[in-house]
């Protein structure tokens, strides 16, 4: 089976360009449904957030992603023992998804997913599809999307990797700054050379 990267920043498209490709008959596994998952209600994901960061939970025993993400955006510390908690328990469950694919005789799988540069989980892929716009499209999407200051949106690009670093582990560039139809011809010829390498 090959496996392959797609990631991007926030607010870059990268769904965008995950849903075009899961359209053309990709297998997508998204780090983000499975993140929440981790963390649903009698999780040990859950219970070790919960724990960890205490007043994240709403009346109903779910998390707020809210207060956990006003509290980790700005601090890297905070932000780092987060990730050290869900991380593994992300990792595993990815694990597990592929090889059930594996065994079903699918032939490539995307992993979508915001961090995959700065893990280092692109160094044992078959290849990495970045989905990239300028930095100022990048924030005035974010803050359009998200009803962001300024300040608010700088603290959440400055958690990731700016997306002109990530271009130089790139195998496939998407630039998703123009119109919705040259992102689908691009993201076409992606596929196409996925495709192409068996």
């Amino acid at each position: 089976m090959k496996l392959y990267g797609l990631t991007g920043g926030i607010a870059s498209g990268k769904s965008t360009v995950s849903r075009m490709l899961r359209e053309l008959g990709a297998q997508v596994l998204d780090a983000d449904v499975i993140a929440r998952e981790v963390v649903e209600p009698g999780t040990p994901g859950l219970k070790a957030v919960a724990e960890r960061f205490p007043g994240v939970l709403g009346p109903d025993g779910r998390l707020d992603r809210a207060k956990l993400g006003a509290r980790v955006f700005g601090d890297p510390t905070e932000r780092a023992a987060l990730n050290a908690l869900l991380h593994p328990l992300i990792g595993q469950e990815f694990f597990q998804r592929t090889q059930a694919l594996a065994e079903q005789g699918v032939e490539r799988v995307l992993y979508d997913a915001p961090l995959l540069i700065e893990n280092r989980l692109h160094e044992g892929m078959d290849g990495v599809v970045l989905v990239w716009v300028p930095r100022e499209v990048q924030k005035a999407r974010l803050r359009a999307r998200d009803g962001l200051d300024e300040a608010a949106a700088e603290a959440r690009l400055a958690a990731q990797l700016p997306l002109d670093e990530k271009r130089q582990h790139a195998t496939w560039v998407v630039d998703n700054s123009g119109s919705q139809e040259m992102t689908r011809v691009r993201v076409e010829e992606v596929w196409r050379a996925m495709l192409a390498r068996g």
